[in-house]
């Protein structure tokens, strides 16, 4: 059986194309047609069991060294999002740019993660591998105060990526959302996330040209139903497309 490393690597992008895999939880890598590779929020390891009791539901894909990335980038600091036993060991080759909200500063600090490394806010703008990455605006509660969301831009393709964040009417409601081609949403309702309604009715507002929900089946106590988002979407909003993607599947947008 194809490990999921090699099946990344060999997976061909077409020119024009932008290649999107899913981790699971909320976990995303996104290839480029002439090979460069960014991984957003990737939870290698079951580190939220040690520390939190949540314990790892979903099968382990890779190792933190199976890849390298030329990029890592992390939404916020929670610990699905910003691997604390996993983002160190797939720094280790001196090759991948971390790039991560800044609530991550303390963290990074506290792993000796020194080098390579950028850290931003709403309304910062990087470019990392053939990338521009923009951070816009959450709402993951009181406690995350520097969580974002992000749009990541690839030869004009864009995914926009809500991060782990409630219902905020004014903030899907921006035009700078209009047009885009992947919207990726939690849908576990949960730990301040949308839960399948809201999600649906996210992507009633936004009309993503295809939606993919995240954020379900990695641990017991998140909660999340895709078939319930999916019944939703069917019933609801049968002219908005969506796709609930199998943990390592690959697909092309």
């Amino acid at each position: 059986m194809e490990s999921f490393a090699s099946y990344l690597s060999s997976f061909r992008v077409k020119e024009g194309q932008t290649g999107v895999f899913w981790l699971g939880q909320a976990g995303f890598v996104f290839k480029r047609a002439s090979g460069e590779m960014i991984a957003v929020d990737p939870y290698f390891s079951d580190c939220c069991n040690r520390y939190f009791g949540f314990r790892r539901m979903i099968p382990f894909l890779m190792t933190p060294y199976d890849v390298i990335f030329d990029a890592i980038v992390c939404t916020h600091a929670h610990y699905d999002h910003f691997d604390p036993d996993g983002i160190p060991l797939a720094l280790q080759s001196g090759r991948t740019e971390l790039i991560a909200a800044y609530d991550c500063k303390p963290e990074c600090e506290r792993l000796n993660i020194h080098d390579n490394v950028k850290y931003i806010r709403v309304g910062d703008a990087v470019r990392t591998a053939g990338f521009e990455i923009n951070a816009v605006p959450c709402d993951h509660g009181a406690g995350t105060p520097h969580a974002v969301g992000l749009v990541i831009n690839d030869g004009g393709r864009r995914v926009y990526i809500m991060g782990d964040t409630c219902l905020r009417r004014d903030y899907i409601s921006n035009p700078v959302f209009a047009g885009i081609d992947l919207l990726i949403l939690p849908i576990n309702g949960a730990y301040g996330n949308l839960n399948e309604r809201e999600a649906a009715e996210v992507c009633s507002v936004i009309k993503p040209k295809l939606a993919v929900p995240c954020h379900f089946g990695n641990f017991a106590e998140h909660g999340g139903n895709p078939g319930l988002y999916a019944d939703i979407m069917k019933k609801e909003h049968s002219d908005l497309p969506y796709r609930i993607m199998r943990v390592g599947e690959g697909i092309c947008i």
